[in-house]
């Protein structure tokens, strides 16, 4: 209802002068899934800034990142230590050209899991070097939490919320199985052990769910075999210089807003083993007033899932030169 109010609001303001240029702007930033081997080829062969931040992270990270994004093997850009700072790089590279581009500046900002750490860097709160070899250790910390093939994740399509979670407790047993992305209206991911995510994909079939489909990740993110994870990650984080971010950030675990260092430091620790609320956080966005969302790095899929949240956003990515020019062609036009 509420985005059914919003489109008319607009619709009177059509004639009015609405300009769409005036619009509140927040960039979001992707995790894990939207990695590729190629991804942001097009746009590097136009922009430099592209290669000249992948050479920066390189340097941070010991080995060639950008070869690695290009030439693969997808295995290998699959690890997890790998794509979190793969991903982390190319949302600061596509940002950075942005910037240059004389992009508008964004009243807020949101990252989806991995995607938070971007925002960070982005807003100024953690040094690009720091924040990619923060991201390096991270993800180890979730590949040695639960031993490869223990753990799974699943998206379940066509299900309510507490329905989900209904199904998750009543088959986990001894085991563990939660609903931990909360991604748009009827669509959730559970993750745990494997064992008990099957189950849960059965009871969810069995009771209406349209869909179950498994993710091809071995690391169950966000749920309570992340503990001993968050953790080694809490302590880490302490040896890693925050500032207070000079844009704002909604951060996964409640939706909120955290300035203050140690705030940061506890989010970005409990968001491993508790869900990303990226519905709360995209309505979060709506209430401060947000328009028009961009998503910043490699693909769309966030792109589709705030359209699903609230179809009277205006929502775009950026991820070659056609999509770079149109965005900033809707600020300078």
């Amino acid at each position: 209802a509420r985005g059914q109010r919003r489109a008319v609001g607009r619709e009177e303001t059509a004639t009015d002068g609405y300009n769409p240029r005036l619009m509140s702007l927040a960039f979001v930033f992707p995790g894990q899934g939207s990695q590729s081997v190629g991804m942001l080829e097009a746009l590097a062969e136009a922009e430099p800034l592209i290669a000249e931040t992948f050479a920066e992270a390189s340097r941070a990270l010991g080995y060639d990142l950008w070869t690695l994004t290009q030439q693969g093997p997808e295995a290998d850009l699959n690890a997890t230590h790998k794509t979190q700072p793969a991903m982390l790089a190319a949302g600061v590279a596509v940002w950075r050209v942005w910037e240059a581009a004389r992009g508008e500046r964004p009243v807020a900002l949101a990252g989806h899991s991995l995607g938070e750490f971007t925002a960070l860097v982005c807003a100024g709160a953690i040094e690009f070097d720091a924040a990619l070899r923060l991201v390096e250790y991270r993800g180890r910390l979730m590949q040695a939490a639960v031993p490869e093939g223990e753990g799974a994740m699943a998206a379940i399509l066509g299900m309510d919320n507490d329905a989900v979670r209904a199904v998750c407790t009543e088959v986990a047993g001894q085991e563990i199985v939660e609903a931990v992305n909360f991604n748009a209206p009827g669509q959730v991911v559970i993750a745990g052990h494997a064992t008990a995510v099957a189950r849960a994909i059965d009871e969810a079939l069995a009771r209406g769910a349209k869909r179950a489909v498994i993710l091809p990740v071995s690391v169950p993110s966000h749920c309570a075999l992340m503990r001993d994870a968050a953790e080694r990650l809490a302590a880490k984080l302490e040896e890693v210089d925050l500032k207070p971010p000079t844009i704002t950030i909604l951060h996964n675990v409640d939706a909120s807003e955290h300035l203050q260092p140690g705030a940061i430091r506890d989010a970005l620790a409990k968001q491993l083993y508790r869900p990303v609320l990226w519905v709360d956080s995209v309505e979060a966005l709506v209430s401060r007033g947000v328009d028009r969302i961009i998503e910043c790095g490699p693909g769309k899929v966030l792109q589709a899932l705030v359209k699903r949240i609230d179809r009277s956003l205006q929502v775009s990515a950026i991820y070659d030169s056609r999509t770079l020019a149109l965005n900033t062609d809707h600020v300078h036009g």
